[in-house]
């Protein structure tokens, strides 16, 4: 029997900021698209129903910052995303073969796309390397299916030269530019935050969790939550996220005695104990530093003794969270909006996927139940806009014929409940059924992504809101 349709949901309530919608309707969907919305969708025409009655049906939810490497991150992350509601990610450092060999040996049906990360003695020489460096690197890594590089300057910073160099040469070659705020000059605060607006030179930029910079080091987290929404708003060009998470997630990695990453030391330093690998294991005895172990198929918090013995048996290379973002911050910029009322910071993300934070849905909907978002504007900060800015312009939407990625949750628990990618089911009640993983790529890098056995999805960037149109 030939069916209208591969899948019909039923009775949802339909949430697309698109195309202004937010109703009662069954959802029909064929060959990976979406080709009916309707009232009493005829169920004898498909092929599965799935009955939502009560639950948002909403264009699947898009994370712009995640980490989903052997580096940091690991082999869970698909998973934890999926049970989450994700359909798409930004992995946001790297490295990208290892995001390949992860998403090719773990995927759970998601889309996936990644930054490689500029580290000095890693992936350049040194903290001040030259244009011809930087541009050596990115071709690199566009050929090997990243979409753009990462600055990684909180924690492992480069010179202010280098940032404004990193900056100039990937926006010349039109490809992807995320910085986590901090170089040599300024540390990973508002001050680097405000550092960063400055070495962008009205560039496109995407300035990582906005949140992270706004805890109060530097003046009141009041005062530099309203610095940093007035320079977003003076800097168009600039993209952004922020996270609703309390935790933070940063390595515990130690060397010559002391924490590796700058932001490790920092998060020491505002619990009260030495920077230091001696006070890491006191903040971990302690309860301030919570360890990512893996347990029971997942990644989990942990301290105390049992924290200490996991971090020292894999030679201190772990990731690590403290409990370090204020509330009102979080709420404030997830919130605020521009004169002609479009959002500030452009998306809510986690710094998640294999670090235990994947809160976009459990968090974002307590602010859709207090009114600080609507839902139309929760799928617009959580799928519509980081569709455009990633260049995948058939999704983040409910259009007929736009790809049928769709994520139903339930507003009274604050929990997915089924998530498709391209019309197939991934995720069905916390359970994780899909398989695999299709890499977001530019032209320049889907030959290897097929070399590595992965399927690419090719977007121009340059066609993207990343780079405004009206240049």
């Amino acid at each position: 029997m030939s069916y209208r349709y591969d899948m019909l949901l039923k009775n949802g309530i339909v949430a697309d900021y698109a195309t202004d919608t937010e109703a009662c309707l069954d959802v029909g969907i064929k060959d990976g698209k979406i080709v009916e919305l309707a009232p009493e969708l005829n169920p004898s025409n498909a092929e599965e129903i799935f009955d939502v009655a009560g639950q948002y049906v909403v264009p699947g939810i898009i994370d712009l910052h995640t980490h989903v490497s052997a580096w940091i991150g690991g082999r869970y992350g698909h998973k934890m995303m999926a049970q989450a509601g994700v359909t798409t990610a930004l992995d946001m450092a790297g490295p990208a073969d290892s995001v390949w060999d992860l998403a090719r040996q773990y995927g759970a049906g998601l889309n996936i796309a990644s930054i490689e990360y500029v580290r000095p003695g890693h992936t350049v020489q040194g903290a001040d390397p030259d244009s011809q460096e930087l541009e050596s690197l990115l071709n690199r890594c566009l050929r090997q299916g990243a979409i753009g590089l990462k600055l990684l300057g909180g924690h492992y910073p480069l010179t202010p030269e280098a940032t404004a160099r990193a900056i100039e040469v990937v926006n010349r070659n039109r490809a992807y530019i995320a910085f986590h705020c901090g170089t040599l000059q300024q540390g990973s605060n508002i001050d680097g935050f405000l550092e960063a607006v400055e070495l962008a030179q009205g560039q496109s930029l995407h300035i990582a969790h906005i949140n992270s910079y706004t805890r109060g080091l530097k003046r009141s987290y009041i005062q530099e939550t309203e610095e940093a929404i007035t320079a977003l708003i003076k800097n168009p060009r600039i993209r952004s996220e922020s996270y609703l998470s309390p935790m933070n997630g940063t390595s515990a990695k130690c060397s010559g005695g002391v924490p590796e990453s700058l932001t490790t030391q920092t998060c020491l330093a505002m619990g009260g104990f030495p920077k230091t690998e001696a006070g890491f294991e006191e903040a971990l005895l302690s309860g301030w530093a919570q360890l990512n172990i893996e347990e029971g198929g997942t990644m989990v918090l942990a301290s105390g003794q049992r924290a200490v013995s996991y971090w020292r048996e894999r030679g201190t290379d772990t990731t690590v969270s403290f409990k370090v973002n204020p509330p009102e911050p979080r709420i404030r910029l997830a919130a605020a909006k521009r004169e002609n009322g479009d959002f500030v910071v452009d998306a809510i993300s986690t710094d998640g996927g294999g670090i235990p934070r994947n809160v976009i849905i459990s968090m974002g909907l307590a602010l859709v139940k207090i009114q600080a978002l609507t839902m139309k504007e929760f799928v617009k900060k959580t799928s519509y806009t980081p569709s455009r800015i990633l260049g995948l312009l058939n999704k983040g939407h409910f259009s007929l014929g736009a790809d049928a990625d769709i994520t139903v949750m339930n507003l009274g628990n604050q929990q997915a409940v089924l998530s498709l990618v391209n019309g197939k089911p991934i995720m069905y009640n916390g359970f994780v059924c899909g398989k695999g993983s299709r890499i977001i790529t530019t032209a320049n890098g889907a030959g290897y992504i097929r070399e590595k056995g992965l399927e690419p999805i090719v977007v121009d960037l340059d066609k993207s809101s990343f780079y405004p149109k009206s240049e």
